[in-house]
């Protein structure tokens, strides 16, 4: 029996490009759920640290440093209450504060109803504001329909 030479043929050229195609809006999809964008102080060191970690978890992150971050909170919309030491967007939510990755990957995979995740002041051991002893604290889930616990962390270890 003969072995069949393996050919590309036009048919086969063009079934080819054609899944590529289909395959790329999805790529593209993708990518741009995990670019964060992130609203920074450019003389912020914990902010530094938070977008490495968000870097080493995966995430894209684009920096805008401004020095008005009140300004950018406000029109975002993000509750006095929850603000903290930046302001993130990441596929149509806002993230505030030193929210932890896994926080904000499931957060994209579960789509809440919700603007967004925050992670109101600066806990100690939480991304960006590691040394000391880690103190546990919560990711609050914010938006139309009020504010509720998502996660709980001590550092960067999810506990609840």
């Amino acid at each position: 029996m003969k072995e069949r030479a393996h050919v590309m043929t036009r048919r086969s050229l063009v079934g080819l490009m054609a899944a590529a195609v289909l395959a790329g809006p999805a790529v593209a999809t993708q990518a741009e759920e995990t670019t964060v964008t992130v609203h920074k102080d450019p003389n912020c060191g914990c902010c530094a640290g938070w977008v490495k970690h968000l870097r080493d978890a995966g995430f894209t992150v684009q920096v805008e440093e401004t020095a008005d971050l009140d300004a950018v909170r406000n029109r975002l919309g993000i509750p006095s209450d929850l603000a903290a030491c930046h302001t993130a967007e990441v596929a149509g939510y806002l993230v505030e504060g030193h929210v932890p990755a896994a926080a904000v990957r499931r957060l994209l995979s579960e789509r809440p109803i919700a603007k967004g995740l925050a992670v109101p002041g600066m806990p100690v051991g939480s991304p960006g504001m590691e040394g000391g002893t880690p103190e546990p604290y919560t990711v609050v889930l914010f938006g139309a329909g009020g504010q509720r616990p998502f996660m709980r962390f001590i550092g960067s270890q999810a506990i609840g």
